[in-house]
């Protein structure tokens, strides 16, 4: 076993079989449990003349911002570690009449696409990934991205998170519901691969609006940077 997994079997409390339990309670109110693309993805997607081509969403969920992206002329990948989540990302991708190839696997595990893509979403995984694997985190993104290529990345303010520090992640072996960051921790983590271009809080919007947004959440635009 190597230290990161060493590391990683601390955290049982997020191992697959929650995450299945999680995305099987589908009534449940949870924000995100919706249909509506993340409203910062919408805007950054719709406002550039010259965006789409391959798309790959991490940590997919239900597929909401797969399906938004596969509609608005992307070629779309998506992943995530829930076999659940795939289930109802399949269903919901069948009844919205798109095309998008999914994979149930780690994102630490999965080989990643077969070419560099155009845009990479993450709407809630960074945030649920313990204070270890940021860095390899960080490094798989801006691989899997072509020189130049877009991360649109949401993750918890302080106030959304469950306001661990990366110390007492450790001794509690446990994330909470998700680890919060200010704005100086993500230009510190993300800055030196990747060109932030806007980092802003989500706009509030209504569980029946046709955009996805909460103001204690980040929305993160951030160019991979050309060496």
């Amino acid at each position: 076993m190597t230290d990161l997994q060493a590391l990683d079997a601390l955290f049982a409390d997020r191992q697959d079989t929650w995450w299945d339990g999680f995305y099987a309670q589908r009534a449940k109110p949870v924000p995100f449990f919706v249909d509506a693309p993340d409203e910062s993805l919408v805007e950054w997607v719709t406002g550039s003349p010259s965006m789409p081509g391959r798309a790959l969403d991490l940590g997919c969920g239900n597929c909401r911002n797969s399906v938004f992206l596969a509609r608005a002329g992307f070629t779309v990948e998506a992943l995530d570690f829930s076999a659940t989540a795939i289930d109802w990302a399949q269903q919901n991708v069948a009844k919205a009449g798109v095309s998008v190839h999914l994979s149930q696997a780690s994102v630490f595990e999965w080989p990643g696409p077969a070419q560099p893509v155009d845009l990479i979403c993450d709407s809630g995984l960074f945030h649920h990934l313990p204070p270890h694997r940021r860095a390899g985190y960080v490094e798989r993104v801006a691989s899997w991205l072509k020189p130049g290529g877009t991360l649109a990345m949401t993750c918890f303010k302080p106030e959304g998170g469950s306001g661990l520090s990366d110390e007492d992640v450790y001794a509690r072996q446990s994330l909470g519901g998700g680890l919060g960051y200010t704005e100086a921790q993500l230009r510190s983590i993300w800055g030196e691969a990747f060109d932030i271009q806007v980092l802003r809080p989500m706009q509030a919007y209504a569980k029946e609006a046709a955009v996805f947004g909460l103001p204690f959440l980040w929305a993160m635009r951030a160019r991979r940077s050309v060496p």
